[in-house]
């Protein structure tokens, strides 16, 4: 029955496309969507112009040049640190010697958390020192670290099964990687799971898709009334080591080691850029990536591609001389690691304005090569983003997927702006999400072109259209 009817409403929702009546239903326009369809197609050649440009002319290579300078000299740019202000300021110089529009910075207040020393060591029953990561915003260890015995468990469920067993021990979560949105919940709560039953500290098996003895870091949270205790990261084979030997009755024992400390939060700012438009500039297209990363690895991946390509995008709309109609604003975030916290300081800003807002995108999924763009919104404006794809024919890549993603324009898509993200090889990205890993050895200055490239089109000709997207 369920089929049924999706079947007939998707009939319905097609004819009702083709039947040349308006598909707005607000009375603020009367076109067709024969009319859309039509001035979309309108933009083939600008979209060829954009492509050519972006992967064989000499814009080619740029974005990933562009992102190697950046990180050789700055490296990994943690919430709070001089490198994140360091990369902030040399953005800042950047797109104005790129000679873009409107460049300021636009002040916030960030979350200042550093790891310090960290170690963690299995004394029974042998002895092996471990690979960890501590978790961002955990609390530290006594300088002496904390010695206990540990409960390995799989999931939540058996935590609360054997919750007798877990006080005064250290809680070791070996839960299996289903998908990227279902297993970090062990990473993000796995500390206040096992403080609410007694455990002394909390160790996480890493959410990735594959690992050589990698840890992956990322945001953990407290709850009020729940005691604060130390949690880290373990690899992947730790956690199935652990695993096995208390599956054979052995008693684990491990020594804990945390430098953690957080300070008072810090000043920073989310750069922003424009390309003002012609006819509607308080219009805006927004464009974006976060410039912050973990204190691992390089934050080439998570999320210099994302911020590097979103930079290109509007250099390359000015390179052919094209000006859209609306503003094209691109924002580079800051501290969107510690759960948006500077994008959601723009939103409490430019909320106000929220209806000039046509399209939000933000590129947070890696730089591979593109599967296609996901989207968020009415199924009139869904339509018209499935034809704005078909302009990406010459690169083949022209889909249009569901549920666009992004931390830092959540905010916007909730409040029923229409969001786009885009989506290539997750199981890829994934391996060195949060990890030493996430270097420019994992980017590639082609797909980097190619994902510009879907960028800059998508965003000129959304920002061209002669009416925003609209709204449900």
């Amino acid at each position: 029955m369920k089929s049924l009817l999706f079947t007939f409403v998707g009939v319905v929702h097609l004819l009702c496309l083709s039947s040349g009546k308006a598909i707005y239903g607000n009375g603020i326009s009367q076109r067709t969507f024969q009319e859309i369809k039509e001035e979309v197609a309108t933009y083939g050649n600008v979209a060829k112009a954009i492509i050519n440009h972006a992967i064989y002319g000499k814009a080619q290579n740029r974005s990933y040049e562009r992102l190697a300078l950046l990180v050789y000299a700055v490296g990994p740019r943690l919430s709070g640190s001089k490198s994140l202000e360091k990369a902030i300021q040399i953005m800042y110089q950047n797109l104005r010697e790129d000679g873009l529009e409107n460049v300021h910075l636009e002040p916030v207040k960030i979350p200042h958390w550093e790891r310090g020393e960290e170690s963690a060591v299995m004394l029974e029953p042998r002895i092996h020192k471990m690979a960890i990561f501590g978790l961002g915003s955990s609390i530290g260890t006594p300088p002496e670290g904390i010695t206990a015995e540990a409960l390995v468990v799989t999931s939540f469920n058996e935590l609360q099964r054997r919750a007798p067993e877990a006080r005064g021990k250290i809680v070791v979560y070996n839960q299996p990687y289903v998908n990227y949105s279902s297993t970090v919940l062990y990473r993000v709560r796995g500390a206040v799971e096992a403080a609410k039953v007694g455990a002394v500290a909390s160790l996480i098996r890493s959410v990735t898709s594959f690992s050589i003895y990698s840890p992956h870091t990322g945001i953990q949270e407290y709850q009020d009334g729940v005691p604060k205790i130390p949690t880290a990261c373990i690899t992947v084979e730790d956690a199935e080591m652990m695993s096995g030997m208390a599956s054979h009755g052995a008693r684990i024992v491990i020594q804990l080691k945390m430098g953690a400390k957080s300070y008072p939060d810090a000043d920073s700012f989310n750069t922003v850029a424009e390309i003002i438009g012609s006819k509607y500039p308080e219009q805006v297209v927004l464009v974006s990536g976060h410039l912050d990363s973990w204190d691992v690895g390089q934050g080439a991946m998570d999320d210099g591609g994302g911020a590097f390509i979103s930079w290109e995008a509007l250099s390359l709309i000015k390179d052919l001389g094209l000006r859209p109609k609306r503003t094209l604003r691109l924002v580079l975030w800051t501290a969107e690691e510690q759960g948006g916290i500077g994008a959601f300081q723009y939103y409490q800003l430019h909320k106000a304005n929220i209806s000039n807002y046509s399209l939000v995108m933000e590129s947070d999924l890696g730089t591979f090569l593109p599967s296609g763009l996901q989207f968020t919104g009415s199924d009139k404006a869904r339509a018209i983003m499935e034809e704005v794809m078909r302009l990406l024919q010459p690169i083949n890549i022209t889909q249009v997927f569901r549920n666009a993603e992004g931390t830092d324009i959540n905010y916007w898509i909730q409040a029923g702006v229409p969001g786009a993200s885009l989506l290539d090889d997750l199981y890829k990205y994934f391996s060195f999400h949060h990890s030493h890993g996430d270097t420019m050895t994992v980017m590639d200055p082609k797909e980097m072109n190619i994902a510009a490239a879907l960028w800059a089109v998508v965003s000129y000709v959304v920002a061209d259209m002669e009416e925003m997207l609209p709204r449900s």
